[in-house]
């Protein structure tokens, strides 16, 4: 997808361009101000509204629908996320307390949420320096599911990172669909609500898990511990993709204090890129490596020095490629 900056312009446009620069600044920069204003309504909206409805994931050839309760009061956040297709899923969050129920596998997940965002809140609070590496402006307005909403695109500015498409319901921010757009502009990965109610009351009991504790009395309980990482020693990485910063270091437990799984996850503020190193049980050759893309997911597993490496993240494979190049061992 091409951003209005790189399109190919006539010569005289050309010309103008050179011999007005001003003009073009004072006419831009208030598009991308507007822009950016909607993206920090989205921002706050998913976090402060009460809403319910059913969305709908597709990316590649996949699709997955979703039934979702929201709640916020008194400065928490409740949601129920219920999956309705194929093995029956439940997740229920609670501020940063996030239990996932598996009724075939009888076992409930417990973890807390770091920097993990879901639809429709998958914007940060914080949108610090996005305009550096994107250009924001509003397009048409378009109807998705019953509302009037603004559309926002967000074209990037290098071949690092996709493009973005939001629409916005134009009375509360709420987002209510997101696709992610090859450098074509197709359309990699969306996800859309289908139905809707935004403010409606929201019953206590539509938060609680469908299964009752009496059901659950033979459920297993595994709760996913993690610790924060205080240095990346011995693992470097050598390659920096414009724009992404470490947002997180974390050590997680497979299981009692086992914590041999490190986790750190890069962002530039809209998209965000995970990296696990796992020990090998085994002797495994270095360099032996997987890839792999789904929609607009790319998942690239390397053995470094008796670890097995997986980076992840909504990337271009280029880009992805380039940043796992960069990563190894201090001093080998």
């Amino acid at each position: 997808m091409s951003s209005l900056i790189a399109r190919t312009r006539t010569w005289a446009a050309a010309g103008a361009m050179v011999c007005l620069p001003s003009l073009v600044a004072a006419q831009v920069a208030p598009v991308q101000s507007d822009g950016m204003q909607w993206l920090k309504r989205v921002s706050s909206a998913a976090q402060k509204l009460n809403y319910s409805g059913t969305f709908v994931y597709r990316s590649a050839s996949r699709s997955e629908t979703s039934r979702i309760v929201h709640l916020a009061s008194g400065g928490n956040q409740m949601e129920k996320i219920e999956v309705l297709d194929g093995s029956p899923r439940e997740i229920i969050r609670h501020n940063d307390e996030v239990r996932c129920y598996l009724p075939e596998s009888r076992l409930v997940i417990v973890e807390q949420r770091s920097v993990r965002r879901g639809f429709p809140a998958l914007l940060p609070a914080s949108l610090a320096g996005l305009a550096d590496h994107y250009h924001v402006h509003k397009g048409k307005v378009a109807r998705i599911a019953g509302f009037e909403s603004q559309i926002i695109r967000i074209d990037p500015r290098d071949a690092w990172r996709y493009g973005h498409q939001l629409w916005v319901e134009i009375q509360s921010g709420l987002l209510l669909r997101a696709d992610i757009l090859d450098g074509n502009g197709e359309v990699l990965e969306s996800i859309a609500f289908t139905d809707l109610r935004i403010g409606e009351p929201i019953r206590p009991d539509a938060l609680k898990p469908s299964y009752s504790s009496a059901a659950r009395e033979n459920w297993r309980i595994h709760r996913a511990k993690t610790r924060e990482l205080r240095s990346d020693a011995p693992w470097v990485f050598r390659v920096e993709l414009p724009g992404f910063h470490k947002q997180a270091a974390l050590q997680r437990s497979k299981g009692g204090e086992n914590f041999s799984m490190l986790h750190w996850v890069f962002s530039d503020g809209l998209t965000a890129m995970s990296v696990f190193i796992t020990p090998l049980g085994e002797p495994t050759e270095s360099g032996e490596e997987n890839f792999q893309t789904l929609g607009a997911l790319s998942v690239m597993k390397r053995v470094v020095d008796g670890h097995q490496v997986v980076v992840m993240g909504d990337l271009p494979p280029a880009a992805l490629r380039r940043f796992v190049d960069g990563i190894g061992v201090r001093g080998k």
